[in-house]
């Protein structure tokens, strides 16, 4: 698949048309998408804007707009006006979005053609894409296997290779976890850095919309065009919020040993460890680290996000939007609405929620988790003043098996490494860093690293030097 930067010199030599780009998507689409179920919407306008965005490029006027004819995909938790935004769940069934999110306001604005919306595990409730209303999605490197979650369809789209990019949200994993399971780049930014006007929300301190890339490079271009404060979210956060983190010709990375002591398949461990030694051999220094809260950071994860998203699931109740089931009474238009509406992961998660948030238990649990989640955040600020970056395998395991994982507990040990991430908002990104064989398919596993806040350019330094460059 084609980077940005080669796409717009092609659009710009006219070797290549922004028509003839979205065909190619079309053409991928038709034939890989009925197995892969990567999309959930292909959008029959895609067309008009691939013809206005050719011709702009024939009138040499393309300068404004760097992504002018590029194509990409959205998660379908993310509002495009006209389009169905259904969350993957059945309670959205026929939801038709009112207005554009800011973040596809200003891809829009910077020229994209946004040709359809991306399966996810409902309500991004998942490390699958296995919780869709709408049927699962399957990983293109063996169909047989997961493509991680809950941006799994995007992670899918960019794989399977429709689309060069693709936009995914992320409250514990969900954008770095699939790019792991389908080798790809992809990123998580600092909470605040990027608004969240327009994105469903699942756990408010813990989302963030990031991209789903093949190039480091990508993945910088389009997170510095959705990034910015915006008015209507009064979480984004202003340029001077944190102070400036420099990027260096070499780095001092750590790596947290008694946080990698198990549950980590033994070929994986192998590929972080010739991670490491190849970033010892480019004059980078690797030192062990202590981050003994991490540990406890799954167990506090599993707290603070049910309870966020049993408050804001309250709002799909069958009334003001999305799928109504009469009832006898109000009351019962409530329940059948919900009941039907909302499939077994997001019932598991708001019964949670509503648990830990109950009068007698708040203190007990919520309180605990929240106050576990401040001091994570002092003792990373801490390591911080020592090291430049922190390292991690993304996952503990590569793409597993479609129905494999029944047991939900299972399933929450994949996102061991990646929640700490949003519990504490700072950003980190998911790099390729080879293969693991699995009955005879090689299957991709990633590499974290993880920066302080604002350290999103270090991010990509690191990236482009350990993976662009080389690829």
């Amino acid at each position: 698949m084609k980077t940005i930067t080669q796409l717009r010199q092609q659009f710009i030599e006219g070797s290549e048309t922004p028509v003839g780009a979205l065909a190619d998507t079309m053409k991928v689409i038709n034939e890989k998408d009925k197995e892969i179920h990567a999309f959930l919407d292909v959008y029959d306008d895609a067309k008009a804007v691939a013809e206005s965005a050719t011709e702009t490029f024939s009138k040499k006027d393309y300068e404004s707009k760097p992504l002018l004819g590029v194509p990409i995909a959205v998660k379908n938790n993310i509002l495009v006006k006209g389009k169905k935004a259904t969350g993957a769940s059945k309670i959205l069934e026929n939801y038709i979005a009112s207005y554009d999110a800011t973040i596809i306001k200003k891809l829009k604005d910077a020229g994209a053609v946004i040709v359809g919306s991306t399966n996810l595990d409902e309500f991004a409730m998942g490390g699958s894409t296995e919780t869709s209303a709408f049927g699962p999605t399957k990983n293109p490197h063996d169909t047989s296997r997961v493509p991680g979650g809950s941006s799994g369809g995007s992670a899918a789209a960019v794989a399977m290779g429709a689309v060069p990019i693709a936009i995914g949200t992320d409250t514990g994993g969900s954008i770095r976890q699939p790019a792991s399971y389908c080798g790809l780049v992809g990123i998580k930014p600092t909470y605040g850095a990027v608004s969240r006007f327009g994105l469903m929300a699942m756990g408010s301190s813990l989302d963030q919309a990031g991209v789903l890339t093949n190039s480091v490079a990508d993945a910088e271009v389009i997170l510095n065009i959705m990034k910015g404060q915006d008015e209507n979210d009064m979480t984004t956060i202003a340029p001077d919020t944190y102070p400036e983190v420099p990027v260096k010709e070499t780095y001092t990375i750590g790596v947290p040993r008694s946080f990698l002591k198990d549950g980590i398949d033994a070929d994986v461990m192998e590929r972080f460890e010739a991670h490491l030694e190849s970033l010892k051999k480019d004059g980078h220094k690797i030192v062990d680290i202590e981050l003994p809260l991490f540990e406890a950071g799954l167990a506090a994860y599993y707290i603070v996000m049910p309870a966020e998203v049993s408050s804001n699931l309250a709002r799909y109740d069958g009334i003001r939007y999305g799928v109504r089931k009469e009832g006898e009474d109000l009351l019962d238009t409530y329940l059948e609405s919900r009941a039907q509406g909302f499939g077994a992961e997001a019932k598991r998660r708001i019964l949670l929620g509503t648990y830990v948030l109950s009068s007698g238990y708040y203190d007990a649990y919520y309180g605990k988790a929240e106050a576990v989640r401040t001091l994570m955040r002092e003792e990373l600020s801490k390591v911080f003043s020592n090291v430049d970056l922190v390292i991690t395998p993304t996952a503990p395991t590569p793409a597993f098996k479609l129905g494999e994982k029944e047991d939900p507990l299972s399933m929450y040990r994949q996102d061991i490494f990646t929640v700490p991430v949003n519990l504490t908002g700072v950003p980190a990104m998911s790099l390729p860093m080879g293969e693991v064989d699995r009955e005879g398919k090689m299957l991709p596993v990633g590499v974290q690293y993880i920066a302080p806040h604002n350290g999103e350019e270090r991010l990509f330094d690191i990236g482009k030097k350990v993976y662009d460059s080389k690829k």
